[in-house]
Parts: C-alpha cells; structure tokens; sequence
C-alpha cells in the first residue's frame, strides 16, 4: 500500500466572493442579479473590451512578433511607461534613477513580489526581529494571505467608520502614531476596496507627515488609476504627494481594472530608493525574488499596454474608454439612490454617491445582504459590498426595491 501523504489536510475555507459566484451561477432563476463580481460590466452586464485594447491587439497582430520569453524584469517598454503613469513623466525620482521596477502578474503579484522582498531585506527596527504589516479594517481580503505567505504579521488598522458611513481619520491616525517604526503600512492609491471611501488630499497629507514621522514604509496598492474617477492623474494624487513629501516607497500596479485586461495579468512594482545605487542593489534582489516564483512575466497584455501608452491616438482613446467606465459607474450610484427614495426609504443614502470607485460598502448588515440573497436572488458579500458595475438599467430598479424591503423597518443602516 502507497504511504499517505496528505491525510492531515484539512478542507480550506471557500473564498468569500468566489463563493458567491459559484452560488449564483447555480442559482436558475432568470430575473437573478450578480452585484458580487469585481469585474466592469458595461449595461447590459456584459464584459467589455475597451476600443483602445481592440485597436492595439490590430496593430500588434499586423506586425512581426513572436513568443520569447519577456526578461526577468519584464519587457522595457512596458516597465518604464506603466512606471511614467504612475510617478508623472518628468518625476524627479525618475529622472535622478532611483525608481527600480519590474513587470509583475497584476496587483497580486505585484504585492507579493515585494512582500518577498521587504520579508527578505527591510531593516528591522531597533529590538524588533519581526516585520509588521498593517491594512484597513476592512481592506482586500487577499491582502491578508499575500503578506502572510511571505511570513509577515499582518493586522488592522481602523479605517471604515459604520456610524458614519465613511472614513474613521481620528482612528486612523491614532493607529499609525502608535505603529512601531519600520512597520509597513499598506494604502489603497484610490477607490478603496472594499469601502469605495477615500481620504481626501488633505487628510493624505497628515497621513504622509505622520508615517515619516513614525518611519513607517509605505507600500501602496494602485488597482484603479483612471478606473475611479476617468483622470489617472487625480486617481493616483495620493501617491504622487507622498513622493513629493520625501518617502521611499512601493507602489503595486494593477491594469486589469482600467485597461480591461484581468485574464492577462497585467501589472508593475516600482521601488523608490534613496540613491542609484541602492536602487541597483534593490533590483538585482528583486529580480532574485521573481525569478522564484514566475521565472518570466506574460507578455501579452503588457504589449497592449505599451502600445496604448505609447501611441497618441490610442492612448487618446483609452482616455475616453476610462471616462466611459467611470461614468457608469458614476452613473449607476446616482441613480440608485434616486430609486430608493422614489420606493420610499427614509434611511440616509448619501453614502453611496459620495463613495467612488467599483465598490460600494452600502451599509446592510449580513442579515440583510443574506436575505437579498434568499428571497430576491441578488448576489453579494455579506459585508454589505456591492459592485456597481453589477447594476444595469434593466435591473436597478428591482434590486433598489429589494434593498428597500431588507432595510425599511431599520432605523438606520
């Protein structure tokens, strides 16, 4: 008989948005509506391919290509266009070469390319032999397995004020002055996920003062630059500011939201340095660290990217082809509100157009988003998030009706 191996594995929990795919994919009823899925869905829920990754496949299609592998590092162009969106095209950290980046498979990967860096090479503070992460409490659940992978301690800090349905500064800066120096911290750039709640720039600037204060390393999760509001340049302010106020940072790029490109895994990190030449020595690292564990990064998207950003009439298009999505998007907020007014619902709805982004955290309890499951076949987490995207003009005005139901005899959300 063959030894066993694996009898002591236990069954792993189901992740909780996936779940709620597969729930409702075998759900058959024909009026069912799917606000879980974290992907844009134009309004007649359909996935889109943005007119600008059209035109660049054409034209990567009609030249001479062929299928070798992309460096370690990623293919140049790439790297250092996704690079120049983020930090701005004259960036003096660009400029001055302390910028080390490198082409990753999306945000996930971006994130836990450099979890295996900071894991292997941040400087540990003084009586201090662990290294400390901190997300949002709530943030992007993946956040929480990517950095403990690499061996990290990853806990909360406050940030999603229920009462008040929106951000909890005062809580949020308490937290960071009590974090031990050479914590790392990480931020969403924009569009907070799962909240949809954002500090405002002047808010971002005592954060900046504070983690330099308490010499925290600020690693920052951008899966939204133009996405959110159509400007990648006001979508990415917060990392900019941070930049121009002196820190060192990582930021994780992300382009499936806001080039439409998911399946391709699409994405760079970028490390800012005190000097080139720690900049070299970063990057000789880092690429150490990829090369464990994707060897070479895809090559397809990352082409269609370079070619959209490269090119003036493409990357005009993809300038509209954001504001399009963003404006459903934006859209679809207003009118939901709207709908629950004209059902009736005396309950505060502000929240939900002073929100931005994919993500709606709208307030419902898991009693309440249970029950839109059970009795109205609508799909979502029960945290109470929804995905805008999810809502179309066909359906809002049943799923703003169903909303009214769970939450009318609720004094307040």
């Amino acid at each position: 008989m063959a030894e066993v191996f694996f009898d002591d594995v236990a069954m792993g929990p189901k992740d909780p948005i996936l779940g709620v795919a597969e729930a409702m994919r075998a759900d058959t009823d024909p009026s069912k509506i799917n606000v879980g899925v974290g992907a844009y869905r134009d309004d007649n829920g359909k996935p889109v391919t943005l007119k600008s990754v059209q035109m660049a496949e054409e034209l990567l299609f009609k030249a001479p290509h062929d299928h070798e592998y992309a460096p370690i590092e990623g293919i140049p162009e790439f790297v250092k266009l996704a690079t120049a969106l983020a930090y701005g095209d004259d960036a003096e950290v660009i400029r001055s070469n302390r910028v080390a980046a490198l082409q990753a498979l999306s945000g996930t990967g971006s994130l836990r390319l450099i979890a295996g860096f900071l894991a292997r090479f941040l400087k540990r503070a003084e009586g201090d032999n662990s290294i400390q992460v901190r997300v949002s409490n709530p943030t992007w659940g993946n956040h929480y397995q990517i950095f403990g992978d690499a061996g990290l301690t990853v806990g909360p800090y406050r940030y999603w004020d229920q009462a008040q349905k929106g951000l909890d500064f005062k809580g949020m800066c308490e937290d960071f002055r009590a974090m031990t120096p050479h914590t790392i911290v990480i931020l969403h750039a924009c569009a907070h996920n799962p909240t949809g709640v954002d500090p405002t720039m002047e808010q971002w600037a005592v954060l900046s003062q504070i983690c330099l204060e308490k010499k925290l390393f600020v690693v920052f999760d951008a899966a939204y630059q133009g996405f959110a509001s159509g400007d990648p340049d006001v979508d990415i302010g917060a990392v900019r500011l941070f930049v121009k106020d002196g820190h060192n940072l990582a930021l994780c790029q992300s382009f499936a939201k806001n080039f439409g490109l998911y399946g391709e895994r699409v994405g760079n990190l970028s490390l800012i340095c005190k000097d080139s030449d720690e900049k070299d020595r970063a990057f000789s690292q880092i690429k150490i660290v990829a090369r464990s564990l994707w060897s070479n990064p895809a090559v397809n998207g990352a082409k269609i990217v370079a070619k959209i950003l490269s090119t003036p009439e493409l990357r005009k298009q993809w300038y509209i082809d954001i504001q399009e999505m963003s404006g459903r998007i934006i859209k679809m907020r207003s009118l939901l509100k709207e709908k629950l007014i004209e059902r009736g619902s005396e309950l505060n709805w502000d929240h939900i157009t002073q929100q931005i982004g994919m993500f709606s955290y709208t307030g419902l309890s898991k009693e309440q988003s249970q029950r839109l499951t059970d009795d109205f076949h609508i799909y979502l987490t029960l945290n109470g998030r929804i995905s805008m995207c999810g809502l179309t003009t066909a359906n809002i005005d049943r799923f703003a009706a169903a909303v009214h139901e769970v939450s009318k005899d609720s004094e307040t959300l």
